[in-house]
């Protein structure tokens, strides 16, 4: 008897491992994921919070609600990513690229952000610091594939 029901449990097991990433989203927050290579994947409300990026390759990917709290994205390629509402804040973006991503409602407002590329994103409703905006306002062009908005003006450049 003991047999069938370790049998039965195992097989539930089995199962339902395939499923698991349905149910409950990926965690590698305070992970060291120096060059890996995420790219084109579904990471949707992914948490990379303290997590080290550096040279990682996440281009289209979609990481909406994804959070990056305080992730080092140094370098990192991060262009044609979805991060609608994503969690940005306390990151570091240096020599980033955010080329074509998708921004919008997303919280950065103590990111750093240090030479990055933003040709066509959008930051359309991403809340940032004013020292922070006026340099990003400097090399904003472009404008966004899948939104169709400036760059410029998703950012609030040219109002007065």
């Amino acid at each position: 008897m003991y047999v069938k029901i370790f049998a039965f449990l195992a097989s539930a097991f089995l199962f339902l491992v395939p499923f698991q990433g349905a149910w409950a989203a990926m965690d590698y927050a305070k992970q060291v994921l120096i060059e890996s290579d995420f790219s084109n994947k579904d990471l949707r409300g992914v948490t990379f919070n303290l997590t080290n990026l550096l040279k990682a390759d996440l281009s289209g990917s979609d990481l909406e609600e994804a959070s990056l709290f305080g992730a080092k994205l140094q370098e990192a390629n991060l262009s044609n990513t979805n991060l609608r509402y994503a969690t940005l804040d306390s990151a570091v973006l240096e020599g980033t690229d955010l080329t074509n991503a998708v921004l919008e409602d997303a919280f950065a407002f103590n990111t750093h952000f240090e030479d990055v590329i933003i040709m066509g994103a959008d930051f359309t409703n991403v809340p940032m610091r004013d020292d922070v905006l006026i340099k990003l306002c400097t090399v904003a062009e472009g404008v966004n594939p899948v939104t169709g908005r400036d760059t410029r003006k998703s950012l609030g450049c040219d109002l007065d």
